[in-house]
């Protein structure tokens, strides 16, 4: 757990005792549906010269990004969190939502330049293929300052990759200690920066993709990668996720859905669960499967932030599904 109450970037911030500091990106959605398979239409043998397109069914904006994502999650449980991130001038409606439910916005910088947007297309098989133009976010969050300290969690979450640098680097030197989960912003990321990361992090998670990449980057085994974070989580999608604590291997089952509409969102959606069972002290078993009885929420909806549920529909989902209390 991380100390911390008074916690200053560009203006003064208050982190109230088990309140969540997000850090990540804010982004309008654009998702898009292709009714097929990806590998369909991919060749493999002339994958060094890819030139393909997709008739894909519409297109929905909605409020995403990965801070907003996860804030929203934690919001569905009554779990306090702070968004720290960029935005621009266009954010109006979406900053509506966020305060609607709860969500303290106040270390939310406003630039003058678009909110980021992601384009998603999403085949059959829930692949996705995905263009992310920062827009805001490409801008710094300005001076980074600590002041008094509380008890608080923090999670850096896919933004933009110089920033992430950046507050990782702060984190490590204030010696607190932070979830790292650099998810779309591997690809960015210099591979000093991925282990600087990977150094300082109390939990490292991505999913089973992601975690091959960043093994490649910097030119880990999965032995060295474990030994090396005190926690690694890695997701599996409709497979689970596997824990790796301390020289144990936890496996999750994933809930089930009632439908597959759409897994954009549900890795956040997971995050959540996992920093909001870190905060009750729960072991790893059972914080992995509240993470993933929340996560299918996301799955069963269009959209990102389009699921909501309570309490009492969340223990009766995670106890069909573990034949276990809640």
């Amino acid at each position: 757990m991380t100390n911390f109450q008074n916690f200053r970037i560009y203006s003064p911030i208050i982190i109230m005792k088990n309140n969540i500091l997000v850090y990540g990106s804010l982004a309008y959605d654009r998702i898009m549906d292709f009714p097929g398979y990806f590998k369909n239409h991919i060749l493999p043998d002339k994958i060094h010269n890819l030139n393909v397109s997709f008739n894909v069914n519409g297109l929905t904006t909605n409020f995403g990004g990965t801070a907003g994502n996860i804030a929203y999650n934690l919001s569905l449980i009554s779990q306090p969190s702070t968004i720290l991130s960029l935005a621009g001038y266009d954010f109006g409606d979406y900053e509506k939502w966020l305060k609607k439910n709860k969500i303290n916005t106040t270390q939310i910088k406003k630039v003058k330049t678009q909110t980021a947007s992601a384009y998603i297309i999403t085949d059959k098989a829930d692949n996705q293929i995905a263009g992310f133009n920062p827009g805001a976010m490409a801008q710094s969050l300005g001076k980074l300052t600590i002041n008094i300290l509380s008890d608080c969690f923090i999670i850096i979450s896919s933004g933009y990759y110089k920033e992430m640098e950046r507050l990782a680097n702060y984190f490590i030197k204030q010696k607190i200690k932070y979830i790292f989960d650099p998810g779309q912003q591997i690809t960015n990321l210099p591979a000093k920066a991925i282990i600087s990361g990977i150094a300082g992090a109390q939990v490292l998670i991505g999913n089973d993709y992601e975690i091959e990449m960043i093994k490649q980057k910097i030119k880990w085994t999965s032995k060295k990668l474990i030994d090396k974070v005190k926690t690694l989580i890695i997701t599996k999608g409709a497979n689970g996720s596997e824990i790796y604590n301390q020289g144990k291997k936890i496996i999750i089952l994933s809930a089930k859905a009632k439908s597959v509409v759409d897994p954009t969102g549900a890795g956040d959606g997971y995050r959540a669960g996992i920093i909001k069972g870190m905060l009750e002290n729960w072991n790893w078993l059972k914080t992995g499967r509240f993470a993933s009885a929340i996560a299918v929420y996301a799955v069963e909806k269009y959209g990102t932030q389009k699921h909501a549920f309570g309490w009492k529909e969340l223990r009766k989902r995670y106890e069909d599904n573990y034949g276990e209390r809640l």
